[in-house]
């Protein structure tokens, strides 16, 4: 890439950003001794994942379906400084989420009116980083920040410095200058407008600064420290690895799948929580993924001739549902109800695709059980499709 191409304006695509972040989550999670032949290992297994994926979609004919682009954050992050070399200094410390499941109430908590905290937690909804929170790790990334206002041509952060805050974007306007050389003029890359977030990018993969962030005009930014930030994202990953390596081992299903595709399995279960009698999924809907029931009961029931809804089937705990829709690539052929309050695990369209290839063959024979379940009910197969 020129000089001048620099000058103009980068992109980090969404899914390189995506990629990277899972990536350094495992690697903080798992603290290996090697960190080039971790990483060669983690993308050579995500490769051969994809790979056996796509062979699935191309065997059947399947039409390959993009996930919500509304649930993946819009904001960019400049490149890697190309001055800035590796430095270890505060980021030598270590955080072992291991040694922090019990809450010891030391949690760090700023005061804020009802109003700014629902002006943040608006801001941060959308953040890829904070998407997979629970309400109760989101509360606490609320409870975290502090306000810091700035004044028009203060520096936010400098290029090439340690990272000590992550930012959010309550109001004003900030440019994004990267200099290849210590030497040159920093070029503007990138404006966030009212909106955004910045700074993650050096706590998580401990390397200097790798851009100067000015305010163009004066402002308010949402800040949180380095060790909180850490602790936070890295205690809420090994929290939620932990529960849903324990869901996965207890769903006969997915015993099919080896070591590391349960562990990207359960990286990329996102909660879902239900409340009695709320409906999770239409009949007739299209299908945006499938479910696995951590807690509770679930009813599912299609529609009769007169309108009715006829239950079919009950999934406790351990049991899955929605994955029809998905294996067939057509609407949702029945509803899902809740008896009682129910928590779910929820994979999308594009995780179901990517990573449950090798469970295919059982999917497709439940759905033989299933269609038998329609044909006792209904009759015939004619009347099947007719609710369809």
């Amino acid at each position: 890439m020129s000089r001048g191409q620099v000058g103009t304006r980068i992109q980090v695509p969404d899914e390189l950003r995506e990629v990277l972040l899972e990536f350094t989550i495992s690697y903080l999670l798992e603290q290996p001794g090697d960190v080039v032949s971790y990483a060669s290992d983690y993308f050579t297994r995500l490769r051969e994942s994809r790979t056996t994926a796509i062979l699935y979609e191309r065997e059947e004919g399947a039409e390959v379906v993009s996930p919500d682009e509304s649930t993946i954050s819009r904001e960019e992050e400049p490149p890697i400084g190309r001055f800035a070399g590796r430095r270890k200094s505060v980021f030598a410390e270590t955080y072992n989420p291991e040694e922090d499941e019990d809450d010891d109430g030391t949690k760090v908590v700023f005061p804020k009116s009802d109003e700014q905290r629902q002006q943040l937690a608006e801001a941060v909804k959308n953040i890829l980083l904070f998407r997979s929170l629970e309400k109760e790790q989101m509360q606490e990334v609320l409870d975290a920040m502090f306000e810091r206002k700035v004044q028009k041509d203060e520096l936010v952060i400098k290029q090439g410095d340690d990272g000590d805050n992550f930012y959010v974007i309550q109001n004003g306007v900030f440019h994004a200058l990267v200099a290849s050389d210590p030497s040159e003029e920093p070029k503007h890359i990138h404006t966030y407008d009212n909106s955004g977030s910045f700074g993650e990018l050096a706590l998580l993969y401990n390397m200097p600064r790798a851009a100067t962030i000015k305010a163009a005009t004066e402002g308010s930014l949402w800040a949180m420290d380095r060790q909180t930030f850490r602790r936070i994202l890295l205690k809420s990953a090994f929290k939620k690895r932990k529960m849903y390596e324990s869901l996965i081992e207890s769903v006969p299903m997915l015993k099919a799948l080896q070591a590391y595709e349960r562990m990207n399995l359960a990286d990329a279960l996102v909660p879902r929580t239900f409340s009695d009698g709320e409906r999770v999924i239409k009949q007739g809907d299209a299908a945006d993924g499938m479910y696995f029931v951590e807690q509770g009961e679930i009813i599912i029931s299609v529609l009769d001739d007169s309108g009715k809804e006829v239950e079919i089937n009950r999934i406790g705990k351990g049991g899955y549902f929605g994955e029809l829709a998905l294996v067939t690539h057509r609407p949702r052929a029945a509803s899902a109800f809740c008896d009682g309050d129910v928590k779910c695990a929820f994979l999308d369209v594009e995780a179901f695709e990517r990573l449950l290839g090798p469970c295919m063959e059982i999917m497709k024979r439940n759905i033989n059980d299933y269609e038998d379940q329609m044909l006792k009910i209904f009759g015939s197969k004619q009347n099947m499709k007719d609710i369809r």
